[in-house]
């Protein structure tokens, strides 16, 4: 005989007192002190094991995330996540993605998050499996990427006895992450799960769940929740005052720009189509490059320092710049006396850097929407238009020197002009932080390519992670990576895992020997270049090791050639182009 607590008033239903078994007792009992139903009492003495229970609390995390929609689990097993690894396994519906550090299984999360707007998933063992993944998940925590990542732990009765490889992992990401909790008995794990991929989805942001690995393999019944019970998720709706006094200055102002940022990714038509009817141009931040086609009459692609000079003078020459989507952090891009209106879904975004006229909180498509019916049709204005037009056309003939200059060593610009002969329209493009990024944004012009980087932190050996998972994401479509020689160095280990897994993707590597970037700006606070060169290992020879397809290129008309070969091999390859170690980009600034 036993005793049962009410959670709610700690009113003891006592069994040999009442002289009725508590399970007998009918499902419409109530606690007679509080009215509390049936399911709020608790054995006392801790949770009573069923009988019969086969599923482990590993197998109902598992159960959870498949109810959830996730697909992959990226990350490495070990003694402490043995358990969930296992339970991973023998799911028919979540795939297990081992990679070779666990930097990389957590910028694949963070690339799944911002790539698809759906959960990322990693993994990792207690100890120094942790602290690896911690690049990566600072990615997602400042790109606003949903990642829940599983902290393999000790056992939960060694924890606080120094035990080996533990370590204070909540202290560890609470900083960064939007919610951090060990799973300390079996019946906390299906709710704090649910917790975690709400904060999750919420910011967005990083979860992660500390999961001792003996709790792990404690027996667990419990039905797991229905997302659509449990998990919800809605756009936020602009106020129409603020958008209707947003209207009425657009219409006032004969000069208007617009410049889009990653909240207003899934609303190019919506932009063009106010685009057209303000006769306006539209600059983007690095990261929302490609969310309208940069061939478009009013694209005058991406603002700041890796950016284009007539994206610069567009805004220079407004006398209205309309953000959306975008903290917009180029404060000293805008001019005084141009008038500001800024929407973003973060109202602490918005007047963060400068002073704004109208201030709209709402998701971009919402806001467009509202916007569209309340502005005016407006003439195009041509000196405005006229000036960014011309240096368009500069522009446009600088890209097409670069594209014949078969200079030796080879000209980074050439690399940009033939990589976008090979791209297809809907390619998937991952881009590395390095001199190269700046090439690559202010050189290749968007035609529906979509590209993502590691924007805020902007973290080196982002771009083959990334590549990765688009591919695992996006099987049909094709797959670029460009990288530096010191980006790819960092992570190159993983392109292993993409012949291992029969990812197809296509890794560009500008090779020249040193961290040109750094060197840049030695060079820009008068300091003499040092530490920045390197020797490199052979990148091609090592992809043929691997097993994929690797071509070394020193002569820039062989290039088209090795590119056709690797786009259609099927297969992992990488092309390892000499570029010249002396030229580059235009900007001396750091990515940002």
């Amino acid at each position: 005989m036993g005793k049962y607590r009410c959670s709610v008033c700690n009113w003891t239903y006592d069994e040999e007192a009442e002289g009725q078994d508590f399970d007998s007792l009918p499902d419409t009992y109530t606690c007679p002190v509080c009215g509390a139903p049936k399911s709020a009492f608790v054995p006392e003495g801790g949770v009573k094991q069923e009988e019969g229970i086969e599923t482990t609390v590993a197998d109902k995390i598992v159960e959870q995330l498949e109810a959830f929609g996730v697909r992959y689990v990226y990350g490495i097993p070990g003694d402490s996540n043995l358990p969930l690894i296992d339970s991973i396994r023998r799911s028919e519906k979540i795939r297990f993605i081992l990679t070779r550090h666990e930097e990389t299984a957590a910028f694949m999360a963070s690339a799944h998050g911002k790539m698809t707007s759906e959960l990322g998933v990693c993994i990792s063992i207690a100890g120094p499996g942790c602290t690896n993944l911690i690049t990566g998940l600072m990615d997602a925590a400042t790109d606003r990427s949903s990642v829940l990542a599983f902290a393999g732990q000790v056992p939960e009765v060694y924890l606080g006895s120094e035990a080996f490889q533990e370590i204070d992992q909540i202290e560890l990401f609470k900083p960064f992450t939007e919610f951090s909790e060990t799973i300390a008995r079996d019946n906390q794990a299906l709710k704090l799960l649910t917790m975690a991929i709400k904060y999750a989805y919420r910011k967005p942001g990083v979860s992660v769940l500390s999961t001792p690995t003996d709790i792990l393999a404690e027996k667990l019944g419990e039905k797991v929740y229905s997302p659509g019970k449990r998990l919800f998720m809605n756009k936020t709706s602009p106020k129409f005052e603020d958008v209707q006094k947003a209207a009425e200055l657009i219409n006032n102002c004969e000069k208007v720009t617009l410049f889009a940022g990653w909240g207003a990714r899934h609303s190019g038509e919506l932009l063009l189509e106010i685009a057209r009817k303000l006769k306006a141009p539209i600059a983007t931040t690095s990261r929302a490059k490609g969310v309208i086609h940069e061939t478009d009459r009013f694209s005058v692609g991406v603002l700041g320092s890796i950016g284009s000079k007539h994206a610069a003078q567009a805004i220079k020459d407004s006398e209205l710049i309309v953000i959306i989507g975008s903290g917009f952090r180029q404060a000293n891009l805008v001019p005084p006396r141009v008038k500001i209106v800024q929407t973003d879904i973060d109202p602490t975004k918005i007047g963060k850097t400068f002073d704004v006229d109208i201030g709209i909180v709402g998701d971009a498509d919402l806001v467009l929407k509202a916007l569209l019916p309340l502005i005016d049709e407006k003439k195009e204005n041509k000196e405005f238009l006229e000036h960014i037009d011309r240096m368009k056309a500069s522009h446009r003939e600088e890209l097409e020197a670069e594209a014949t200059d078969i200079s030796i060593p080879i000209n980074p610009g050439y690399v940009v002009q033939a990589i976008k002969r090979h791209a297809d329209k809907d390619a998937i493009i991952c881009i590395d932080v390095g001199d190269h990024t700046y090439w690559f944004y202010k050189k290749f012009i968007c035609e529906g390519q979509r590209t993502f980087m590691s924007a805020n932190i902007a973290s080196m050996g982002f771009a083959l992670p990334a590549s990765l998972s688009a591919k695992l994401d996006y099987p049909d479509s094709q797959i670029i990576c460009v990288t530096g020689d010191g980006g790819f160095g960092m992570l190159m280990g993983d392109f292993t895992t993409a012949v291992r897994e029969g990812l197809d993707i296509n890794v560009i590597v500008f090779n020249d020997g040193k961290l040109k970037n750094i060197k840049k700006e030695q060079l820009r606070d008068n300091y003499p270049e040092y530490g920045v060169s390197f020797p490199n290992p052979d990148f091609a020879g090592f992809a043929r090791s691997a097993g994929g397809e690797g071509y070394r290129i020193e002569d820039p008309t062989k290039l088209d050639e090795a590119l056709e070969k690797a786009f259609n091999s099927g297969k992992a390859a990488l092309i390892d182009v000499v570029v010249d170690p002396d030229k580059t980009a235009a900007s001396t600034k750091k990515v940002d």
